[in-house]
C-alpha cells in the first residue's frame, strides 16, 4: 500500500519548527513569572470579627471626642466684635442705634452699650459712616480687623478665570495677547488700551475705605488711635507671584470700578501692585459665598477696654444683589480664630462612634452570629502556578 503523501509541498520537520516558533511567541506575549506582574505580594487582608471591630469603635470615640471638644474650647475664647454696616446709609440718618440683629459680641465680659453708626463726611468732604462701638475686655495682641461680605460668589466657574497671570506677574502683554477668552469684556477700553489688571476680580474688588479705630477713653481727653497697618495680611506665596508692571505710563488704563480711585487714569504712575497687599488678599478668591477677608492687623499693642470710634467711606455696593458687608474685630488662638464647625464635627463624630460600638456589642452579646472558618478563603489556597500548565502542553504537543 503506498505511503499517504503531505498535503503541503513544505517539509515536515519544517513545519514542526516553525509550530515550536509560534509556542514561544505566544509564551513572549505573556507577563513575566514574577510576584509583581503574577499579583502574589504579600498584602495584609484584615478579616473583620466583632472582637477586632468594635473596639475600633471606641477608640475612635475617646480620640475625636476630646479633640472636639479642645476645638471648642479654643473657639470659645476668641474674642471678636461683627457689626453690619450694609444699611448705614439708609437707618442711621433716621436712628443711631444698630438694631440687634445687626451686630453680634463674644467677649467673656458684657459690653456696657451696645454700638451706634451715623453719617458725617471726612475731610474731603466725601460721606463716611461713623461706628461707635465697647470694646468691653482688653483684646490681643495680635488684633485683626476683616471685612465680611455675604452673597458673593467669587467662586463662580467664569469670575474665576477672569484674569491674566502675566499681567499680573509684571509682564507688559500686548493687547493683541491677552487672555482675552478670561478677561472679556474687561479687556480693553473704547479708546483701545488695555485694562490694568483686566478682568472681574480686579474690577471688583472691595473699595471702602476703611481707617484704624479711634480710642475715645484716653486718660488725658485727648483722643488715641490704635494703629493698624494693611501690611502682612498677604500670603507669601502672593508677595512672590505679583511683581510691579513693566506697562509704561499711557499703555494701560484703570478698570471702570477703580475710576473714583484714579480719577485721572494712570497719569500719576500705575500702581504697583506688588506693594499692594490689598489687592492680593482679594485675588485670592473665596471658596463660598460669605467669606471674610483681612483688611489691617496690629501685632505689638493690645487693645484697651473702652469705646472706640471707627470710620468706613461706603463705596462697594452690596444691596443691588441682596447681600451684607460687615466690619469684624477679633483675636486669635494657636488653632486660629472662631469657628466651632470643625470642633463639632469632631464631637459629632465621636459621639456616634461610640453610640454605634454600643449599640453593636450589645446585639452582639444577646445575639452572636457564627463565624465561618476562615481557612476555607480563597487567599489560603496556593494557586497552580502556569509553569506546570505550561509543560503539560508542550510535553502533549511533542507526544502528539
Amino acid at each position: 500500500m503506498p505511503a499517504p503523501q503531505a498535503n503541503s509541498s513544505e517539509p515536515f520537520g519544517e513545519q514542526d519548527h516553525r509550530g515550536d516558533a509560534d509556542i514561544k511567541k505566544s509564551e513572549n506575549r505573556r507577563p513575566a513569572n514574577t510576584a509583581f506582574r503574577q499579583q502574589r505580594l504579600k498584602a495584609w487582608q484584615p478579616i473583620l470579627t466583632p472582637k477586632s471591630v468594635l473596639p475600633l469603635f471606641f477608640v475612635v470615640g475617646v480620640i475625636f471626642a476630646p479633640i472636639g471638644g479642645l476645638l471648642l474650647w479654643a473657639s470659645s475664647t476668641v474674642s471678636e466684635l461683627v457689626i453690619d454696616y450694609s444699611d448705614c446709609r439708609s437707618l442711621a440718618a433716621t436712628n443711631n442705634s444698630i438694631p440687634d440683629d445687626k451686630f453680634k459680641y463674644t467677649f467673656k465680659t458684657p459690653y456696657k452699650s451696645p454700638p451706634t453708626w451715623n453719617l458725617t463726611t471726612d475731610a474731603n468732604g466725601a460721606e463716611v459712616c461713623r461706628l461707635t462701638f465697647d470694646i468691653p475686655e482688653p483684646i490681643g495682641p495680635p488684633v485683626f480687623m476683616y471685612y465680611r461680605l455675604t452673597n458673593f460668589y467669587q467662586n463662580h466657574r467664569r469670575y474665576v478665570k477672569s484674569l491674566d497671570m502675566d499681567q499680573l506677574k509684571g509682564k507688559a502683554v500686548k493687547n493683541a495677547t491677552i487672555n482675552s477668552g478670561q478677561c472679556d469684556p474687561l479687556k480693553l477700553d473704547e479708546n483701545g488700551k488695555a485694562y490694568y489688571p483686566c478682568g472681574l476680580i480686579a474690577n471688583s474688588m472691595f473699595n471702602d475705605t476703611i481707617t484704624s479705630p479711634v480710642y475715645l477713653n484716653a486718660r488725658d481727653g485727648i483722643e488715641q488711635t490704635y494703629n493698624m497697618t494693611n501690611k502682612g495680611i498677604a500670603w507669601d506665596s502672593d508677595k512672590e507671584l505679583i511683581k510691579k508692571t513693566e506697562y509704561e505710563p499711557g499703555a494701560v488704563v484703570p478698570p471702570p470700578n477703580w475710576r473714583e480711585r484714579y480719577p485721572d487714569g494712570y497719569a500719576n504712575g500705575i500702581p504697583n501692585l506688588h506693594e499692594d497687599e490689598e489687592f492680593m488678599v482679594w485675588m485670592r478668591t473665596a471658596a463660598l459665598p460669605t467669606f471674610s477677608k483681612l483688611s489691617r492687623r496690629n501685632d505689638n499693642s493690645s487693645m484697651s477696654a473702652g469705646f472706640y470710634q471707627l470710620d468706613i467711606q461706603s463705596n462697594f455696593p452690596v444691596t443691588e444683589y441682596g447681600g451684607t458687608k460687615s466690619i469684624l474685630i477679633s483675636t486669635r488662638t494657636v488653632l486660629g480664630g472662631q469657628n466651632p464647625s470643625m470642633g463639632i464635627a469632631y464631637v459629632v463624630v465621636g459621639g456616634v462612634c461610640v453610640l454605634l460600638g454600643a449599640l453593636f456589642t450589645i446585639a452582639h452579646l444577646v445575639r452572636p452570629r457564627k463565624l465561618g472558618d476562615h481557612t476555607y478563603l480563597t487567599w489560603n489556597n496556593e494557586p497552580e502556578t502556569s509553569a506546570t500548565t505550561t509543560g503539560h502542553d508542550r510535553s502533549g504537543l511533542h507526544a502528539h
